[in-house]
This record gives structure tokens, sequence and C-alpha cells, in this order.
């Protein structure tokens, strides 16, 4: 079984875009589980979160998550996946979990959507809470640690692969 790597961050670190880069490099597949999550709910991640309310949104992302099941592909997550301790184990047990990490500065610069972007927020809930909540669990779950480049993926995805050809030896 060929393992997955599994992209995990902020919203707006880059995990898609550097999934679809790194997917590309690598000859793996790629999946987005918020495409997933949108394609299951037969609407957008802000609808759902607007019509059916935050907890919804998690359910459903959650038996979303824990349903996963592919190999060799670079899966790309929500930035709230860390929420739910069965989904990452579940991605564990056949992936590689990769952090991209982006500064608070950076976060706030690129997240210029967030009210219509589908960012599992509670109500009063701001991005640097959200940070401040998200930064612990994404160092829990992580595997490896890639710091997110400002503007090109590219270097995002040398250091990615860099650092999975540094585990494997």
């Amino acid at each position: 079984m060929k393992k997955n790597i599994v992209l995990t961050g902020m919203p707006a670190c880059g995990k898609s875009v550097t999934g679809v880069i790194l997917a590309k490099s690598l000859k793996m597949n790629f999946l987005d589980t918020d495409l997933l999550i949108q394609e299951e709910a037969g609407k957008s991640l802000q609808e759902i979160i607007n019509e059916d309310g935050i907890d919804a949104f998690k359910t459903l992302e959650e038996q979303v998550l824990c349903g996963v099941n592919v190999e060799n592909t670079v899966i790309a997550t929500g930035g709230s996946a860390v929420y739910y301790e069965a989904a990452m184990e579940h991605l564990k047990e056949n992936g590689i979990i990769i952090y991209i990490e982006a500064s608070l500065s950076t976060i706030r610069k690129r997240l210029r959507n967030i009210k219509t972007r589908g960012v599992a927020m509670e109500k009063g809930e701001t991005i640097d809470s959200l940070y401040d909540k998200r930064v612990p669990l994404y160092e829990k779950y992580a595997d490896i640690t890639v710091r997110s480049h400002r503007y090109r993926a590219e270097n995002t995805v040398e250091d990615i692969i860099g650092s999975l050809k540094k585990q494997a030896e």
C-alpha cells in the first residue's frame, strides 16, 4: 500500500494549491476534502455553515474525513480537520501528516474572503483566536512541518519533498 500525504494547516496557508503541485511532482493522486464535503452536501461550505449551522458542518466534515479510503494520494484537508481526533488517527494510519505553517500575519493578508470561504468558526471567533486554538493541534498531529512560502507554492513543494526524503533515510 502506498502511503498518502495529508496536508493540514490554517485556511489560506496553501494546502490545495500546494497539494495539486505536490501530487503532480510525485505522480500521485490528489484529493481535496473540502470538495468532498461540498459534493456530499450538495452546497458550498459557506452554505452548509449558514443554512445548517457550524455543528452540522463539523459533523459532516468528520464523517467525510473518516470515510476517506485512498492510497498514493495527496490529501488537502480543511483547516478544521485537526478538531477530530478519530479522523486524524484514520488519516495517519496510511498517511504522513504535513503541517504547512504560515504566520498569523500571512494568514490575515491572504484570508480576504473569510465570510464566504466556509471557514469553520464559532460565533464571535476571530482569525487570531482560531489561529491560537488550531496551531497546537496542527503541531500535535504533524509528522513533518514546513513553512509556507510567501508567493511560491513550488518552494513549499520542494521543502515537502526534501523533508519526505530525509524522513525516508
